[in-house]
């Protein structure tokens, strides 16, 4: 058996479990953001994925996503399957020096967090039930095929395509199926004068916030799979670039409203911790200041785009995570040092970076819309007009967010 590092060891072991937390954290987050009488369905439907993908990462998920390459498109199920030869024995190919066992528990923490990231995109509009099999097909058929493509040695790989920590593989394929979704599923259903977008606790938003971002530090430093220099970049390469992209877009919002907003400042640092997610571990830290820039910049602008198409995207999920990854990844090819990890910016790198961006996004696009078009068959998908007006945390869960001298009707009335 190879050696195992044990402070690599450890220095994972503590990743996973701050990647882990982020599930939650994006809970709270997208909870705190919505109506008071749907936070509870979200909250929901985010926790769940920690069930739900848990399960298919053991049965076949990990195979399909790190197993032996075929043909450039997906791994063997054969080899891992319900954890056969996952163990403690270090894997050469991705992390020599941690049991393996510790790349199937870390790759699983990014596989639930990423369906949860959508859900923001169509808030209130889709029934549960619906939703456990439609997160379960999508990490079958989107999620485990574009990460062998990048990360298990896939055709894109194979070119030359790379994505420190999610970019491509989670921030691009969630935004984009997160817009399909919303497109398909069309503008939600409110009452007379409501004001959808008014968030129902903002406190809860910024604990949300504060969360993902400690988290954060374990989902990009975290890939570099040791506690070395490499994850010492990506650390705080994560830190500038969310820093900035707080001011960044607090600047734009302020220019344009002539005030800042407290909801905008967390927004922003999201979108700049999205965007700097891929990059982390190929830039130097001055980069990393200037992606944090550009990428909430292009996530706040995004939003005319999104205006321009008409899609209720209702948490803006594509602006933040599927702008922010592709912005980030494309970078990439444009500032990407070789002292920091052997890639260095290029016209090649920025064209296969651009290649990759592409097929995910389409593939995601395409491929979310037909499993919505298949589930839209059984007649039990879309919410009701009515359960839609008056919130689905009565109706799907039977249960309210704040139930302390029934606060929440005494507010909403």
């Amino acid at each position: 058996m190879q050696a195992i590092n044990s402070g690599d060891t450890a220095f994972i072991l503590i990743c996973t479990a701050l990647v882990c937390m982020m599930t939650p954290a994006l809970a709270l987050f997208y909870g705190g953001l919505v109506r008071q009488r749907d936070m509870l369905s979200i909250m929901i439907q985010n926790f769940v994925c920690i069930g739900v993908v848990g399960l298919i990462w053991v049965f076949g998920g990990f195979s399909l996503a790190f197993g032996p390459d075929i043909g450039g498109v997906i791994g063997d199920i054969r080899p891992y399957f319900g954890m056969y030869h996952v163990g403690i024995e270090p894997n050469p190919t991705y992390a020599p020096n941690i049991p393996f066992i510790m790349v199937f528990a870390y790759q699983m923490m990014f596989a639930i967090i990423t369906p949860a990231l959508m859900t923001g995109a169509f808030v209130g509009r889709i029934q549960f039930g619906a939703y456990l099999f439609f997160i379960a097909l999508w990490t079958i058929l989107i999620y485990l095929p574009a990460a062998h493509w990048v990360w298990g040695g896939g055709f894109l790989a194979k070119l030359g395509v790379v994505d420190f920590a999610g970019g491509i593989v989670i921030h691009t394929a969630a935004g984009f199926s997160a817009l399909a979704t919303a497109r398909y599923l069309g503008k939600r259903k409110v009452s007379v004068g409501e004001k959808e977008t008014l968030p129902a606790n903002l406190p809860l938003v910024a604990l949300g916030a504060g969360l993902l971002w400690f988290g954060w530090f374990g989902f990009n430093a975290g890939g570099a799979y040791a506690a070395n220099a490499l994850a010492a970049y990506a650390f705080t390469n994560t830190m500038l670039a969310g820093s900035i992209a707080m001011l960044v877009w607090m600047f734009w919002e302020w220019r344009e409203t002539r005030r800042p907003s407290f909801s905008g400042v967390l927004v922003g640092a999201v979108a700049g911790l999205a965007t700097i997610t891929p990059a982390a571990g190929y830039v130097e830290p001055m980069s990393a200041l200037l992606i944090g820039a550009v990428g909430a910049t292009a996530c706040y602008h995004a939003k005319y785009v999104q205006s321009w198409l008409k899609i209720d995207d209702t948490l803006e999920v594509w602006r933040a995570h599927g702008v922010g990854g592709m912005t980030g990844a494309l970078l990439i090819g444009v500032l990407a040092s070789s002292s920091i990890n052997k890639v260095s910016a290029g016209f090649y790198q920025l064209g296969v970076q651009a290649l990759a961006v592409v097929i995910v996004a389409a593939y995601a696009a395409i491929v979310t819309t037909i499993i919505l078009k298949v589930l839209d068959m059984t007649g039990k998908m879309r919410v009701p007009e009515d359960e839609q007006i008056n919130g689905l945390d009565e109706a799907m869960v039977g249960e309210r967010a704040y139930n302390l001298w029934n606060m929440d009707r005494k507010i909403s009335e």
